[in-house]
């Protein structure tokens, strides 16, 4: 980071506090009060599913509050007023991109809008090629309709060519940035992966929920750059992640082909009952795109703070890791393979000894990682890092 993005970024953290904790035990939080449940003890500091402990940006909480002050919450249009007009501009201001409104769906949730395009685009027995490790949510929902999963390892352009050429794979999930690794793919990749999507008939579902979160020096290039309009496509994503209020649920897609648009809307007014939206996740996605730029800028420099604190406690315990922060998100995805630990081990350790809930790679397909979440306060941060050493020191 140049010493002039620094200054900007703190600057832009000055205005705001994410060093105070805000308590979310007792919320019903998955993160706090359901890390029993998947590791067995309560009590357990999380660093867990993928949401941050910070609260919304002013900006969203200044407009909810005025929302619910109105006090009607009658049945409501997406289409109606300025939600597809604030996504749009955002795409302007943030990524140089054009975005007609008019290609902007709304659904409840990114997986949501994968489900219903997988039933769209795709029968039972149908493959689906995923990037490996992959996102646990697009392994239960895929499966979970009776499609066949078919993971390629990241980097692996002939695994993928070879995948997609099979007569039976009909889509392409991506994961962009890619979620657990947080890598932002390439322009030259995007490129590629379009050129191999459209030559073996493959559709594309590009997941984008955490583009708003890249950090610096790397840029995120939506796929509407790269999409053919005579082809199946779609963008999912939502502004719930960077933005933090995916308890508010609510998401947004774009796609490219009018029918494929209005099928879409078709089958989720009907098949899904969905005859309106939560109203105040459109507030809060108006409010965060068109107010909360600043204070999306500072969490990024806050969180890049983070993981740079992580980077340098690895590097010092373990140097033969050379672990390196993510290019987008707040989620540290550290191979643990040059240690030669033993993942329940590890597991038992951080839990039982650490008192810490880390996620282990096998729930994305990996054995020999963890996931450890950063978009915390800096002393949690530092609390789970040090916990992850001391158990990894003990291990060694």
């Amino acid at each position: 980071m140049t010493h002039q993005k620094h200054q900007k970024h703190q600057k832009h953290q000055a205005a705001y506090d994410f060093d105070t904790p805000v308590d979310r035990r007792g919320t019903g939080s998955v993160q706090w009060d359901g890390a029993a449940d998947r590791f067995g003890r309560a009590g357990l500091l999380p660093f867990t599913i993928s949401d941050m402990d910070f609260p919304s940006p002013p900006p969203v909480l200044d407009a909810l509050r005025e929302r619910i002050a109105h006090g009607v919450f009658g049945y409501t249009d997406w289409r109606l007023g300025p939600f597809r007009e604030a996504i749009s501009d955002w795409y302007v201001r943030r990524y140089a991109t054009a975005l007609d409104p008019e290609r902007i769906v709304y659904a409840p949730s990114v997986l949501s809008q994968l489900s219903q395009l997988l039933r769209m685009w795709t029968r039972p027995g149908d493959g689906v090629v995923v990037h490996a490790p992959t996102y646990d949510g697009f392994r239960r929902t895929v499966t979970g309709l009776g499609r066949r999963l078919r993971p390629v390892v990241t980097g692996d352009g002939a695994g993928l060519e070879r995948e997609l050429a099979r007569t039976d794979t009909k889509v392409l999930v991506l994961c962009s940035p890619h979620n657990p690794t947080g890598r932002v793919w390439t322009e030259d990749e995007l490129k590629e992966f379009a050129r191999l999507a459209g030559q073996h008939g493959a559709a594309v579902i590009s997941d984008e929920i955490h583009a708003d979160f890249v950090h610096d020096g790397h840029r995120h290039l939506p796929w509407t750059r790269f999409a053919d309009d005579g082809e199946r496509w779609a963008v999912v994503t939502s502004a719930s992640k960077a933005f933090n209020f995916p308890a508010l649920t609510g998401s947004y897609g774009i796609i490219g082909d009018p029918g494929e648009r209005a099928a879409f809307i078709r089958r989720m007014e009907t098949g899904e009952g969905l005859a309106s939206p939560a109203v105040l996740s459109l507030t809060a996605h108006i409010a965060a795109y068109r107010h909360g730029a600043d204070w999306l800028d500072a969490a990024r420099g806050y969180v890049a703070g983070n993981l740079a604190m992580l980077e340098e406690r690895l590097r010092s315990a373990f140097p033969a890791l050379g672990w390196k922060p993510p290019q987008a998100g707040y989620l540290a995805w550290i191979d643990l393979r040059a240690l030669g630990v033993d993942d329940e081990a590890l597991q038992r350790e951080l839990v039982e000894r650490e008192g810490v809930a880390i996620m282990p790679g096998t729930v994305y397909g990996a054995e020999g990682f963890v996931r450890l979440n950063l978009g915390c306060p800096r002393s949690k941060a530092e609390a789970g890092a040090d916990a992850l050493v001391r158990a990894l020191t003990r291990l060694g």
